[in-house]
């Protein structure tokens, strides 16, 4: 049985963001497929090395995993998996930023 698979945004800050992008409708969009994409399949991303993963993700969100979606135009939409048990996998949204922003993040 496959399990159910459940996309989240880490915080009610993020997901307001995300409510108020109507004015940028292609950035929308191109959140949206992603969703989409992580709906369908969780591991749709690029696994992190656990020694890439910002000191900032780690104490604030306890995490164990990292993974990266490409967005067009540079942008990239970084998550994590919780896996809940036998039945659900959720891709929890950490955040989303162009390749400037993203290189900052992981110091490149």
């Amino acid at each position: 049985m496959p399990k159910k698979t459940s996309v989240v945004f880490a915080s009610e800050k993020l997901e307001k963001s995300f409510e108020n992008l109507g004015s940028e409708e292609s950035m929308r969009k191109y959140l949206m497929r992603a969703i989409d994409d992580l709906k369908q399949d969780p591991f749709c991303g690029t696994k992190l090395p656990q020694r890439l993963f910002p000191k900032e993700y780690v104490q604030r969100y306890n995490i164990d995993n990292l993974w990266k979606y490409d967005l067009p135009d540079g942008w990239r939409l970084i998550y994590t998996l919780v896996n809940k048990g036998q039945v659900e996998i959720i891709s929890v949204i950490l955040e989303w930023f162009d390749h400037k922003d993203y290189e900052r993040r992981f110091s490149y």
